[in-house]
């Protein structure tokens, strides 16, 4: 069976940056599972694996536009360092939930710290960089109707 909208489909990965350093694998853990066509993976990757079958093995670049998007500047923000009361060490890296807006919660990661301020930035990790996949599919079939009205594998 070819994969197409409506299939549940199970593949190992690695996935490495432009340098070569990987930055996730499947590896000794079971493959990942989507549902294909409904945005449960980066829309490059997806539209590379439509037409494939189980047992295939392939390579897929996926551009920034493709995977988590262009770094976005609007979400490069300073913030004064009174905002974190409570947190006695700030360092670049650290990871805190921010209130967003209309109140969702939303991931930022700290990138530099000032006696006066931090700077902190709401893009993925992953966004602005040129991905790289090794991909084998394990596995494709029909969803059921209950995965597709859900949006996902069961």
């Amino acid at each position: 069976m070819k994969i197409a909208n409506n299939c549940a489909v199970s593949f190992h990965y690695t996935l490495t940056d432009e340098d070569g350093q990987t930055l996730d694998s499947s590896e000794g853990r079971d493959p990942l599972t989507y549902l294909h066509g409904h945005n449960g993976i980066i829309p490059g990757l997806e539209n590379e694996l439509a037409g494939k079958e189980a047992g295939e093995s392939l390579k897929v670049v996926v551009q920034p536009a493709d995977g988590y998007g262009e770094i976005n500047p609007d979400l490069l923000q300073q913030v004064p360092r009174e905002a974190f009361q409570g947190v006695e060490s700030i360092e670049p890296g650290m990871q805190f939930q921010a209130q967003g807006e209309g109140g969702q919660a939303q991931m930022v990661v700290v990138r530099e710290v000032s006696e006066e301020a931090v700077l902190v930035d709401g893009n993925h990790p992953l966004a602005g960089q040129v991905l790289n996949f090794d991909v084998t599919i394990d596995s494709v079939r029909e969803a059921s109707e209950e995965e597709i009205a859900h949006g996902h594998v069961h």
